[in-house]
């Protein structure tokens, strides 16, 4: 299984804030924040949020 640290964190600024997501992922999971800090945090919780309601295997790294 893959570990979440496994997963490179693309984070972006726009104008109104952050906005962060797991490069390599299945489907998609985005996540956003006022601060870089809060986008990367409530994107890890978005993962752990999805792990929590679809197994451990739902978020295994695309090996493309």
């Amino acid at each position: 299984m893959a570990k979440f640290s496994d997963y490179k964190i693309i984070i972006e600024k726009h104008s109104n804030g952050y906005v962060a997501y797991p490069m390599g992922g299945p489907g998609i999971l985005v996540a956003h924040g006022d601060t870089h800090e809060e986008a990367k945090e409530s994107v890890l919780q978005a993962m752990r949020d999805h792990v929590e309601l679809y197994g451990n295997e739902s978020l295994i790294l695309n090996e493309d």
